[in-house]
This record gives C-alpha cells, structure tokens and sequence, in this order.
C-alpha cells in the first residue's frame, strides 16, 4: 500500500521531512501547503509529484490523502492537527505539540478519538546513540534509571538569531517549551515514570541583548523520586554545532554518551552533525510510516508527549516566577 501523506508547513523543517518521506518507497508526498506559494513550490520539489498549495481546506477533504505531517509554527499545531483528525486523516505533528495540555488533548481527541492516530515528532529519540541508550534501558540494562544528567549546548540558531514568533513566549510557549521539549521528553522517556516537580532558571551566555535567555538550567523530579538534572545551552557561536553529553544512572548500572567521542573530524570549521545523531529524521519518518501500516509499535507514547509538554509549561512556569512549579499547577 502507498500512504499518500500531505505536508503542512513550507520552512527549514519541512524541508527535512519532505526530503526523508521520499526516500521512503511506499510513500507519496501529494500536497506541501504554505501561505506562500512560491515558497511551498520550493519544497513541494523535492518529493517527485508534490503539489504546492495555498488551500488547506482543499487538501484536507482530498480523500485520497491518507495522512498528513503538520511541520508549520507552534500555534498552528493543534488547530490543523484538530481539523485534519476530523477530516479522517493520520496526523504526524513536529514538536512542541501544542503550547497548552489542554489543546494537545483536543489533538488526541480528534485523532484517536476518532480512529486515527496522532504521533508527535520527538526527533532526539531517532538518533542512533540516544536509540541505543534508550534499548538498553528498555532491556534492563542499568535496572530502574534513578539519575539523568543531561548537558546540551548547540549554535543552531546562529548567526542568525531566532525570527520574531520565537521570542514571544505568546507564540512559542518560551524557551523551555519551543527547544526545551526535546530534553523534557528525552529524560520523561528513559527514567518511565511521569514528573512531579520542575524548578528552571536562565541566563544569557552569548545573545545578552535578545528578548529570550538562550540558555536554562531544569531540575525535574518524578513520581518515585528520580531526578534529572538538565543543562540546556543555544549558546555556541557557530551555527549548526552541538556537544551533548548524558549520563543514565539506574539500581545497577550506568549508561553515558559524549558527542566529543564520536569518530570523525570536528574543527571549528567543518559543520557536519555529529555522527552519533545522523540521519534522525529519516529514521522518525520510517518509524512513523510503519506505524500506520501496522509493521512497527509506535515508540513515542502520547502520555509521555503530555507530561513532556506540561513539564516544558512549568518550566516556563518556573522562569516566570522563580520558584519551583508543581506539574498540574498549569494548563
């Protein structure tokens, strides 16, 4: 069976997602949609047949579109999400998955709740070395993970800086939840167990004069008493670098990855990813594919999305306050 999916959102990730879904052979990309049409033309191009369209209400009634990836800015998740599940269709959405628990729960309503699915784009998991931790904690490895230490700083916003939606906390849920999603979800998904508690605090490391502290320090307690502590940084120079090291203490075990290891060249000119996160996307695009046609169990479990995401709102919480925020305490 071909799955016929339909690409909502013409910027730099949607780029990436057309790109993998057609390396996929029993996938055709029918339709990108953006509100600009030279624009979505651009990145329809890349997948063989691709439409370019400006009319969302078309391409959801088209029955023939079995599936559709909403790729576009934050606000828009949850009502194309919520207006494709009601269409009939499978809904791949990027992360964040909404900026409200409340809204994420009408995204499920009208997907599962109507005999669809919803999956949501948690890209770190799709890296091999964070896969691999991830299988052997499954497998018992390290027994029940108690501690996750999490040290992550990464220039893929410079230069250039972030566009103006990403500053409003209005738009983008602030920093904790616009790229704090990705570390919230990782821990939430190694340690298995739903946060309790979240404490935050930022700071400027190398943008001073911008609107959002690029970088921010999270403590998150879990319902049992494990911890993880994450150090979250968009503070390198160069656009496109990353060093990330995590450590996964359990009862019995320890399990650690440093991108510094990674074999390969690193220099201050080169930009190549780390070997250790390559090809992630493609790999979440399969999975998700597989997914609808029954051959795979879904790796992302959308209980582990909500906490993820009510912990990033809390986060936020937390910035705004100065004091630790109790998970629940916020919709």
């Amino acid at each position: 069976m071909t799955v016929r999916v339909a690409v909502i959102g013409s910027g730099a990730i949607a780029r990436d997602h057309v790109s993998a879904l057609a390396r996929i052979p029993s996938v055709e990309v029918v339709y990108v949609f953006g509100s600009d049409l030279d624009r979505a033309a651009s990145v329809a191009a890349l997948a063989p047949g691709a439409k370019a369209s400006t009319d969302l209400a078309k391409i959801l009634a088209d029955p023939s579109v079995h599936a559709v990836n909403v790729v576009g800015a934050t606000p828009d998740h949850a009502p194309v999400t919520i207006a494709a599940g009601r269409a009939g269709k499978h809904v791949h959405v990027e992360k964040p998955a909404a900026l409200t628990v409340a809204d994420f729960d009408a995204m499920v309503e009208a997907t599962e709740g109507g005999g669809t699915s919803l999956m949501v784009g948690q890209t770190v998991r799709f890296q091999p070395s964070i896969s691999s931790i991830g299988n052997s904690v499954a497998q018992g490895a390290i027994g029940d993970p108690r501690l996750i230490h999490l040290s992550w700083y990464t220039g893929h916003v410079w230069p250039g800086g972030w566009r103006g939606w990403q500053h409003d906390k209005d738009r983008s849920g602030g920093h904790p939840v616009h790229n704090g999603t990705h570390a919230l979800d990782l821990v939430t998904w190694l340690i298995g167990r739903r946060p309790i508690r979240v404490f935050a605090r930022s700071f400027p490391t190398f943008a001073a004069g911008m609107p959002v502290h690029d970088s921010f320090h999270l403590t998150v307690r879990f319902e049992d008493g494990s911890l993880a502590l994450i150090e979250l940084a968009y503070a390198l120079p160069q656009s496109g670098k990353m060093v990330r090291r995590i450590v996964v203490s359990g009862t019995s075990g320890t399990l650690a990855h440093d991108t510094g290891d990674d074999p390969g060249l690193m220099t201050d000119t080169t930009n190549a990813p780390p070997s250790s996160i390559e090809d992630a996307m493609a790999h979440q695009m399969r999975h998700w594919i597989a997914t609808l046609d029954g051959s795979a169990t879904p790796i992302v479990e959308n209980w582990q999305v909500r906490a993820a995401l009510a912990t990033a709102i809390a986060a936020q919480q937390s910035l705004d306050t100065g004091r630790a925020i109790s998970i629940g305490e916020h919709r």
